[in-house]
């Protein structure tokens, strides 16, 4: 699936990063705060690479025809693991049918599920395998779950796809600070950085305290696998970009680290790779940095307890 561009950037990556693992390593564990299970994906393997990557959790939403009681019952099985979180995303949403309040009554009803999944407010056509969405921020349909959200003190993770969206860009932009004026003690993440270069992002962290952005998506490997969309790369060889460092420097509690695997193919070498490489870039920061980016703003976020010590991941 992946093409030739994705295994010469690793490549050049992992050469620049020089990612033999260090004995400290293993202290830097994983929180993937968004990841979804798709048609096709076998349950029994996403612990046993969560372990192989070094992720200690996962924040767990369905997709496609996959029902949220799967997850749910998924979670249930491994709680200390996978948060099961409350999926939005569908023709239901973007239509507003009466399918979706039903569709949120049935998950917000079970107590297993502790977080409220990425929410389609602007996403770009992706060939065949995804349509183009646009829903208002201020739509009846997005005010739901902003309710459920600000209710249950969760994160609202907004999906906005601001590069992809062109002459857009702006009025989108407008509509997302609003929201988040709107409910000032709600935080607020933007997934796949919202495509924003690290000039944007810093004038909405400086402009908005409740403004937080998740770095799925967002590095040489998944680039280079996704050639025709304008994912933010925060990489620079095998470390974050200056400008991505200073940055993360200046507010280390605003960047959140998470996978997002999509489809059951990306629940593989794909997702082990990039845990190497976020690994070398992240270790390259101040210790009190890394272990916010990769773990301790999602366990704050979401109220996860840390990993504890008896029970450590590879790694590797």
């Amino acid at each position: 699936m992946f093409c030739l561009r994705y295994v010469l950037a690793f490549s050049v990556a992992l050469l620049t990063a020089n990612v033999a693992l260090a004995a400290d390593d293993e202290e830097l564990y994983f929180v993937d705060a968004h990841s979804q299970m798709a048609r096709g994906l076998d349950v029994k393997t996403i612990i046993p690479l969560m372990n192989e990557a070094g992720v200690w959790h996962t924040i767990l939403s369905a997709r496609n025809d996959r029902s949220p009681q799967e997850v749910a019952y998924f979670a249930g099985l491994h709680p200390e693991r996978i948060t099961a979180a409350v999926r939005s995303k569908g023709k239901d949403f973007n239509n507003n049918s009466q399918k979706f309040s039903k569709l949120l009554r049935r998950q917000t009803d079970n107590p297993i599920f502790k977080a409220l999944a990425e929410t389609i407010l602007f996403h770009a056509k992706k060939g065949k395998k995804a349509p183009r969405i646009q829903v208002k921020a201020g739509s009846p349909q997005n005010e739901k779950l902003l309710i459920i959200a600000a209710h249950n003190r969760w994160p609202f993770v907004a999906h906005y796809e601001f590069s992809a969206a062109g002459w857009d860009k702006g009025k989108l932009l407008e509509q997302f600070e609003a929201m988040v004026e709107d409910y000032p003690r709600l935080p607020f993440v933007l997934i796949h950085m919202g495509q924003l270069d690290s000039k944007e992002a810093r004038r909405l962290i400086d402009a908005h305290p409740n403004v937080y952005f998740m770095m799925s998506h967002s590095n040489p490997i998944t680039v280079a696998s996704s050639q025709s969309q304008p994912w933010v790369n925060m990489f620079e060889g095998g470390a974050l970009a200056p400008d991505w460092t200073a940055l993360a420097i200046d507010h280390p509690d605003r960047f959140i680290l998470a996978f997002d695997n999509v489809w059951p193919e990306f629940w593989g070498k794909f997702y082990l790779d990039q845990a190497v490489l976020w690994r070398a870039a992240l270790n390259k920061l101040p210790p009190k940095v890394a272990h916010a980016l990769a773990h301790g703003n999602a366990e704050r976020l979401w109220n996860l307890p840390p990993k504890p010590p008896q029970h450590p991941t590879t790694g590797q």
